[in-house]
């Protein structure tokens, strides 16, 4: 699957789309994360996207590859 945010093009890989699914997080619900949640950075080419929901959090964990955004996994947080 792929998309563009801003000027870089986003690839979600076959790893983080098969963990999405198991987690029963939608397309959907990826995109709005990809769009609207707050970056985090760690390490040197890795960063954090994060969208809280009213009762779970959305986690995309990315890389910089080139001109492009890689999505490594895809968490889902649940709150208490």
């Amino acid at each position: 699957m792929r998309f563009r945010k801003g000027c870089f093009e986003v690839v979600i890989s076959r790893h983080a789309f098969e963990r999405a699914m198991q987690q029963g997080i939608h397309l959907d619900l990826i995109e709005s994360c990809l769009q609207t949640g707050r970056v985090e950075r760690f390490g040197k080419s890795n960063f954090k996207m994060v969208k809280d929901f009213r009762k779970f959090s959305v986690i995309c964990v990315d890389e910089m590859v080139g001109s492009a955004i890689k999505i490594v996994t895809i968490e889902k947080k649940w709150k208490l």
